[in-house]
């Protein structure tokens, strides 16, 4: 079998796999479509259609702004934003694997490597920014509402400190090529040390100096192309404004077509955390931590706990079956017409 035959064959064990540990999940939300609202449950599929374009614009606004990319319709944004969710679903990796899938599919596109890289960068520090910008009204909302368990601020205040912190961290870093370079070289020793240990000594080299410096190189020059030109955030985090609302946004359509509307602002401190804690998850979308995270969130910020659990868990899967189900379908197109990912030389 050629290249492309062999990945489909995992990718749908893999599917297989993600389905197979959420059947208790799949047949709890079956069991709460008796009581519930299904026109408003519909509205789920143009929110998550608007999310995948706005997740989309999120890049193409940055390449077009660099005359990078000619025309794509709104339809192939949402389409391609849809294909790297479900590469990063299908194989989780903190979002390396869609970042990687991205960057060959702008190449189809004429899209030059370091560029894609370059709109992937801005897309994650646009998301970044706008997420804090929507916690941080999040944040003010619970603060006034006196039914709001306290904890809830504390988390929350603790979850803006952290992603700032992370910003300037980052900023400090990939302002200076010896710190950029350091770190690389820090990274790979500890990675390749990690694996021996874990290995009883073997000798296995996971990572390679030279292959992790070129990368952080490309990042620490993207880095300083964007604070030369700050401007170029600008669209990319209305964007980000836009998908992130409308990420939160699912979860409360769903708590609302089980009668039991919510108040967006803790769904939304729970969405942080959740996501952030799914970084570490090596279960395919931080399938399990994700729920019970934002599950305990919300029962913590007050809401009865078998609502959480109703509305989270119908959400996450509606939301899976439509990732993996349509993205599957984009993706396995997508390699039919341009064939396999070519590897990336170091």
């Amino acid at each position: 079998m050629n290249f492309r035959t062999w990945l489909s064959v995992f990718t749908l064990v893999v599917i297989a796999v993600i389905i197979y540990f959420s059947r208790h999940e799949l047949y709890h939300a079956w069991v709460l479509l008796e009581k519930v609202n299904l026109w408003i449950l519909a509205l789920l599929i143009p929110v998550q259609l608007f999310a995948y374009f706005a997740g989309g614009e999120m890049i193409f606004s940055y390449l077009r702004s660099k005359k990078a990319i000619d025309a794509v319709s709104g339809l192939g944004l949402a389409r391609m934003a849809l294909e790297m969710n479900f590469v990063n679903h299908v194989l989780p990796s903190g979002g390396v694997s869609g970042i990687s899938y991205m960057s060959w599919r702008l190449g189809k596109y004429g899209v030059t490597p370091g560029r894609a890289t370059m709109a992937q960068v801005v897309r994650f520090a646009a998301g970044f920014i706008s997420f804090i910008m929507l916690l941080i009204v999040a944040v003010f909302i619970v603060t006034v509402d006196n039914g709001i368990n306290r904890w809830i601020i504390l988390v929350s205040s603790l979850l803006i400190s952290g992603m700032l912190s992370v910003i300037v961290g980052g900023m400090y870093l990939f302002n200076s090529a010896k710190r950029t370079a350091g770190f690389a070289s820090w990274i790979t020793r500890t990675a390749n040390a990690t694996v021996r240990r874990v290995t009883f000594g073997r000798k296995l080299i996971v990572l390679r100096n030279d292959t992790v410096e070129t990368f952080f190189s490309d990042m620490h020059h993207d880095y300083l192309a964007l604070k030369h030109d700050k401007k170029l955030l600008l669209k990319p985090i209305l964007w980000g404004l836009a998908f992130t609302a409308a990420d939160v946004l699912l979860f409360w359509v769903t708590f609302w077509a089980l009668g039991q509307p919510v108040n967006p602002a803790p769904i939304l401190i729970a969405y942080g955390v959740a996501t952030i804690a799914g970084f570490f998850v090596i279960t395919p979308g931080g399938a399990g931590a994700y729920e019970a995270i934002m599950v305990g969130f919300l029962a913590l910020a007050g809401l009865d706990q078998g609502t959480a659990i109703a509305g989270i868990v119908l959400t996450r899967v509606i939301l899976l079956l439509g990732t993996i189900g349509l993205g599957y379908l984009f993706y396995q197109h997508a390699l039919i017409k341009y064939g396999k990912p070519k590897r990336p030389t170091a």
